[in-house]
């Protein structure tokens, strides 16, 4: 990682175990703060994808360059939102309805570049990181996302 985002970026990773909000929003807080922005994505049981289907559980498979990607996506929103300290954390695995599968924090002097950066985070992760699921179905099915 670049030494200007070394203050910047405080919390990047791809794991298999249970992710914590906690966690994120303690990477991103400080004396500088005034607005921190959390996003947390959770296992829904439906899937637009697929209307009608029932989501039982999913599994999450990166590819092992995704941390690196993920730390070249957040030095670029780093460089876009100047000012703010940016974490994410991606789970990979099998997940049931209602687990974390994505926490991301953006924290700010103002409110505004808080939400403005989580929301670059979270889109662009989504976009560009190798990280990709398959849905499984109440009925034996499934299909892949991301792929």
């Amino acid at each position: 990682m670049p030494d200007a985002t070394l203050d910047t970026i405080r919390l990047l990773d791809v794991r298999d175990t249970s992710l914590s909000v906690d966690e994120v929003l303690r990477a991103v807080t400080g004396p500088h703060v005034g607005g921190v922005a959390l996003f947390v994505g959770t296992v829904r049981d439906h899937t637009p994808e697929n209307p009608g289907e029932q989501v039982t559980e999913l599994e999450y498979t990166a590819h092992p360059s995704a941390v690196e990607q993920l730390h070249a996506v957040a030095a670029k929103v780093a460089a876009e939102h100047p000012g703010t300290v940016l974490a994410a954390v991606h789970r990979t695995g099998d997940l049931a309805v209602g687990d974390l599968a994505v926490v991301v924090a953006a924290a700010a002097s103002h409110r505004a570049e808080a939400f403005a950066a989580c929301r670059a985070l979270i889109d662009t992760l989504k976009e560009q990181v190798p990280i990709w699921k398959r849905e499984q179905f109440r009925n034996g099915s499934h299909t892949w996302v991301g792929m």
